[in-house]
């Protein structure tokens, strides 16, 4: 809690700071300049910039120090990590703040997936606030774990770390004016309503941003950025690990625009996390693409901070909380040190604290398949031709064939020869025992299976096989491990990464992670994988609401082209 009067006290002069940092050259983001001087820190905020003393004193001998970095969207669910893990990998390359949309785990666990997700975050070194995921169900056109409805999310909406309403995903309600969505949104009147429309325009934007949408982190190319900056939306330049808009949208900033725009990655996996980085990553981008260093820095920093209404995150001035980065360079962008209100919480690479007990018995044990039979996986053949679905490399769309199949016994087989493997989409939430069947062509895979229990938005269980006894073997390996990543041979399981929180996520180290999940790649391209594919993210994104793919209903596995309305953003 500020202090006020021992912070006027340091900020005069009249007492020590607790800790001063000397000789700097700090950022301001008020005026985008670099000034040099101490900066006085008491109590986890920030006394004063100037010539300070202090109780302790580190000279950083004209190191440059800015504010910490902010990401204004994210899913810590895609980290494959629980929040503690996400945190020591993000704190390290300098995000002292985030901002999480608990989509992924709500569509799993409802409204436990949200408490387990604000538990877990309370004491952590990283601020995690939290927007509410407002399309839980993503669609009707599959079951998910929970349905949650305004008066469900009400629970949440004046918690200190909630900010709002999370992406509305559900534009076609907004126009339409759904009253489930109008609820939602009246909801979190006073508070936040986050976009996501990609690929509106016109007066269907201007609806919905008439309906109280206050951003969008969906848009894909300048255009589509400039019509929303335009119509007072702030924009999101996001850099995940699958949508990659960063220099596509560089262009839509100017000295006019740039204090409506922030940074977002959305959805950023383990390996871009320790290879690349986080919200440093994007900076070392944008600064690369020749774009103004004083933009880059106060888009990292203080306009997500002005976005959330966050009076006290995003700068190194008086009375601002002391989450502050020390550089070497300006250059490599890898802070030497981190400081988290005001103590160090990471150097050269490395977090300085431990994991936080958190009670997570809530989000396990969530699998439920219901009863495994082999029965289920049948694709009975009322033609000689099925339709399939066509994989397009480095892309998250697909195409619809319509392809000559082998026929057994009056069923569809795998046809490797031509590349033509079953897939199955497998209903986990509440063991009713729906299961879809289709066809997937271009992936690769020549023998065994591939499953997954990640599968956006709602997560059934998604797997992908050369033959119906790999696929079998498949599913009971991911009912066995609760939930998870799983490669098997013909007879034989050659690789498991358990995620046992909501089949989402695991407590374990995220370098070991990536280490079982480069382990898994391998073993993946060994089967005859495509390097174009990613195995685990191309099974993840067949099940988005938007492309032309496959979804699991009441009525079994249906192709939803005609359901979809915009481009996806790759």
């Amino acid at each position: 809690m500020k202090r006020v009067h021992e912070l006027v006290d340091a900020a005069l002069g009249r007492s020590a700071a607790d800790l001063v940092l000397k000789n700097a050259n700090v950022f301001n983001v008020f005026t985008g300049t670099f000034v040099k001087g101490d900066v006085a820190i008491i109590n986890g905020y920030i006394a004063g910039v100037g010539e300070y003393c202090g109780r302790k004193e580190v000279d950083v001998a004209g190191k440059y120090i800015t504010p910490g970095f902010i990401d204004g969207h994210v899913h810590i669910e895609s980290a494959m990590v629980s929040p503690a893990q996400f945190a020591c990998a993000v704190v390290p390359n300098g995000t002292t703040t985030v901002i999480a949309d608990p989509h992924e785990i709500a569509n799993v666990a409802g409204l436990d997936g949200i408490r387990y997700l604000l538990n877990a975050t309370g004491q952590l070194p990283l601020n995690v606030y939290v927007m509410l995921p407002s399309c839980v169900p993503a669609t009707h056109l599959e079951h998910s774990g929970a349905m949650l409805s305004a008066t469900d999310l009400e629970e949440f909406i004046h918690h200190p770390r909630v900010l709002g309403l999370g992406e509305m995903m559900d534009y076609p309600g907004v126009l339409n004016k759904s009253k489930v969505v109008f609820e939602k949104i009246r909801m979190a009147q006073g508070k936040l309503v986050d976009g996501h429309a990609p690929g509106l325009t016109g007066k269907d934007l201007t609806g919905y941003i008439a309906a109280g949408i206050c951003s969008d982190h969906e848009c894909v190319t300048p255009e589509e950025a400039t019509e929303r900056l335009a119509q007072g939306m702030h924009v999101m330049l996001r850099e995940g690990s699958a949508a990659k808009n960063l220099l596509s949208l560089l262009p839509a900033v100017n000295q006019y625009t740039v204090k409506r725009c922030l940074f977002a990655t959305d959805d950023r996996h383990p390996e871009d996390l320790i290879e690349q980085g986080h919200i440093n990553h994007m900076v070392r981008v944008a600064i690369g693409a020749g774009t103004n260093l004083a933009w880059v820095l106060q888009m990292a920093t203080i306009n997500a901070a002005n976005y959330f209404r966050i009076s006290d995150l995003g700068a190194v001035a008086p009375g601002y909380r002391a989450d502050l980065l020390v550089f070497d360079n300006l250059e490599d962008w890898r802070p030497v040190m981190v400081f988290k209100d005001g103590q160090l919480a990471a150097e050269n690479g490395k977090s300085l604290f431990m994991n936080f007990f958190v009670d997570d018995k809530a989000v396990r044990n969530t699998l439920c398949l219901g009863e495994i039979s082999r029965d289920k996986l049948s694709l009975p053949a009322h033609s000689a031709t099925a339709r399939v679905i066509g994989l397009v490399p480095h892309q998250l769309v697909t195409k619809v064939l319509e392809l000559p199949m082998p026929v057994v016994q009056g069923e569809f087989v795998p046809d490797t020869t031509r590349d033509i493997l079953k897939l199955v989409v497998w209903e986990r939430h509440k063991g009713t025992g729906n299961v879809g069947v289709g066809l997937l062509h271009g992936l690769g895979l020549k023998r065994g299976a591939i499953a997954s229990t990640i599968a956006h938005d709602s997560h059934n269980l998604v797997v992908v096989g050369t033959a119906d006894a790999a696929i079998m073997l498949a599913v009971k390996a991911i009912e066995h491990i609760q939930g998870g990543l799983v490669i098997v041979g013909e007879d034989d399981i050659l690789g498991t990464l358990p995620l046992p929180l909501a089949g989402l996520m695991t407590d374990q180290d995220i370098g070991e992670v990536q280490q079982k999940l480069a382990a898994l790649h391998k073993i993946a391209r060994s089967l005859g994988v495509k390097e174009e594919y990613d195995p685990f993210m191309t099974l993840a994104f067949l099940s988005l609401p938007v492309i032309p793919a496959l979804k699991l209903t009441d009525e079994g596995l249906v192709d939803v082209t005609a359901f979809q309305h915009v481009p996806v953003s790759v």
